[in-house]
């Protein structure tokens, strides 16, 4: 059975469900949201507990044969960094230490993209030296020290960490207004009869919450990985123009626009060669089917 902290979250429930579907029993924990989307009711084992709260943690222990764990679990920082840091430094310290008392095979951790800011490179491959540049949010610092940390709290406990740098990702269940993606709230206009804001000039990576959770289900079930770090995401970048194709094409008449036809061609995106050699993913939607099958999907769901 495998393990998913933060499991109706946007990226956890797509992992809990593409693990289902590759036949694993799957437990998630819920603590901030209850609401099982329609796509993983039935399919997997809900426990509402808080990931910090070491001792209801462990005793999923008693209950669950876990063999595998995958944590994504996390909250929203507040303006003062410093309660979020300790909140989710809690919790990963406790889900470190349920896989070294579990003994489970492997412990994928959710990092980001972002490690990789400030470098000239494109793409951005695993093998790079991360920069000391400081992380544009506190999300994005706690995600990169997440890295040594699980790495030196699992060495030499026979436990494979998998440190999962995770792209751009957006999708069903992601939060409407997010200010971390324009199409969800690009969509959340159009659909209430709104004319949607201009698009930022931004493109490069981008990952779609199905393919993403598909990725970390392959790397959690792979019969052996060669590697700890595995960039999650299409592989493919795109365009501030490409967008607005896709969406004038799921959405038409509209009125979708962006600020400029074109990112800048040095927009960092992520390789995924690693991931693909090693289980074999490749992503089932590219960029006009992914807002398509996001478009068709907020007709029918809130969020």
């Amino acid at each position: 059975m495998i393990l998913v902290t933060g499991g109706l979250g946007m990226i956890g429930a797509h992992t809990a469900a593409a693990l289902a579907d590759l036949g694993e029993e799957v437990v998630i924990t819920a603590h901030r949201r209850t609401d099982v989307p329609s796509f993983l009711a039935g399919w997997v084992a809900v426990e509402a507990v808080d990931v910090a709260d070491r001792d209801a943690f462990l005793a999923l222990g008693e209950r669950y044969d876990i063999g595998g764990i995958v944590h994504l679990a996390g909250s929203i920082p507040e303006p003062d960094p410093i309660p979020y840091f300790r909140r989710d430094t809690a919790a990963l310290l406790t889900a470190l230490e349920a896989a070294r008392a579990w003994r489970v095979a492997r412990f994928a951790v959710a990092g980001s993209i972002s490690s990789y800011e400030g470098l000239a490179q494109r793409p951005w491959t695993e093998d790079l030296a991360l920069p000391s540049a400081v992380p544009p949010h506190p999300i994005a610092a706690f995600k990169k020290a997440v890295e040594p940390l699980t790495l030196f709290a699992l060495a030499g406990t026979g436990v494979h960490p998998v440190l999962l740098r995770i792209g751009s990702t957006w999708g069903p269940l992601m939060d409407p207004e997010s200010p971390f993606n324009p199409v969800p709230p690009t969509v959340s206009a159009v659909l209430r009869g709104e004319r949607p804001r201009p698009l930022p000039a931004v493109g490069g990576d981008f990952a779609y919450a199905p393919d993403a959770g598909r990725a970390i289900a392959l790397l959690m079930t792979a019969p052996a990985l060669a590697h700890t770090a595995y960039n999650v995401s299409s592989g493919v970048p795109f365009t501030a123009g490409e967008l607005v194709e896709a969406l004038d094409a799921a959405l038409p008449g509209s009125g979708v626009s962006s600020v400029s036809a074109e990112a800048p061609e040095s927009a960092p995106y992520l390789d995924i060669a690693r991931l693909r050699a090693e289980t074999g993913f490749a992503p089932a939607f590219d960029l006009r089917a992914a807002v398509a099958h996001y478009v068709g999907w907020r007709r029918e769901n809130a969020r």
